[in-house]
């Protein structure tokens, strides 16, 4: 399988500076990208550090291990890396008053031939369009979450929660965190976006539904989607990433070609 990847990140309109952070490293098919939360630019701060370690740490185990490490070793090695992640991140914060409280919100994905290893913390989301059928496949850490699953709000009353920011969990806020990680077939043609909360708070999912399912190329669907958070008022920072799956194609030779096989 082959992977198109590529991100786009914006501050939006009613941020001075970029709270988000998201990369990706094509040979090894690493994804990530995480939202920071703190005062001053601590977020900023935070989410850079989460990107910068686990795209070091994670891609550099990934290099050494091979496409073809098993799904266990791929989990097991990405909750060591957010393990270590978040231990550096705490430690920093409480190493330097200016950046108490820091934290981020993190998505990290691993593509491997048919096969995404998807770990998350917090409200970051990633969302899959397959066929016609576009859902989210990871469940937010968040309080509005959790008044949902206890049957206290509806989803359609959540749209319009103040409750909106309050995430249950985060990547650098305490010495340890527990990183979700779950396992997915990917199939041909599928497409996975990865998104901060300044998209999913501002635009529906019918209508981020309608802009993945588009005949636009993968980065002006990653600038339409910025551009609708922004439509909507932008008051987040947005950062998007797009990773298309295709089935490779093997080419014939010559000689297979002649004899029409």
């Amino acid at each position: 399988m082959n992977y198109e990847i590529c991100t786009q990140t914006d501050t939006g309109l009613a941020r001075d500076n970029n709270e988000d952070a998201v990369a990706f490293d094509p040979v090894t098919r690493l994804c990530i990208l995480a939202d920071g939360m703190g005062g001053y630019n601590a977020g900023e701060i935070a989410s850079g550090m989460a990107v910068a370690f686990i795209k070091s740490e994670m891609g550099r185990w990934l290099s050494q291990a091979g496409r073809h490490a098993n799904a266990k070793e791929v989990r097991r090695a990405m909750e060591i890396c957010v393990e270590n992640a978040n231990h550096s991140i705490f430690n920093a914060a409480n190493s330097n008053p200016q950046y108490t409280g820091m934290g981020t919100t993190l998505v990290v994905g691993v593509f491997q031939e048919d096969r995404l290893m998807l770990g998350h913390i917090g409200d970051s989301r990633c969302y899959r369009l397959r066929g016609n059928e576009f859902q989210q496949i990871t469940k937010d850490h968040s309080l509005l979450q959790e008044q949902i699953d206890a049957g206290l709000i509806t989803p359609e009353q959540a749209l319009t929660s103040m409750n909106k920011n309050l995430v249950t969990r985060a990547l650098g806020v305490e010495d340890t965190v527990m990183v979700e990680v779950n396992e997915h077939r990917a199939e041909d043609g599928d497409l996975y976006l990865m998104c901060s909360d300044g998209l999913s708070d501002m635009v529906n999912n019918a209508v981020i539904a309608d802009i993945v399912k588009g005949d636009a190329s993968l980065e002006q669907k990653a600038k339409q989607l910025v551009a609708a958070a922004n439509a909507a008022g932008g008051r987040d920072n947005i950062s998007v990433l797009l990773a298309q799956a295709r089935q490779a194609t093997v080419k014939r030779g010559l000689l297979s070609r002649m004899l029409g096989k």
